[in-house]
């Protein structure tokens, strides 16, 4: 991975953590965020998302880590 990749990764899993932690007192926020995720993040952007949960998701709080595991489907 390069530098890029690297520095675009780490913004991403800050960005789904900040968005996990706006959504986390919501009942349904779950689906919230990945109604957002769905919504406002470019394929690309989820994609990495992907990869990076397949590799272990490190650094994803617990609710960035369940919703970004659900952007599959």
């Amino acid at each position: 991975m390069s530098a890029h990749e690297a520095n675009e990764l780490h913004t991403l899993v800050r960005m789904a953590n900040q968005i996990a932690a706006n959504f986390s007192f919501h009942e349904d926020g779950e689906e919230k965020m990945l109604s957002h995720l769905q919504r406002f993040w470019a394929p690309s952007m989820r994609q990495m998302m992907l990869r990076h949960v397949e590799a272990g998701g490190t650094g994803l709080d617990d609710l960035a880590l369940q919703v970004a595991r659900r952007l599959r489907a």
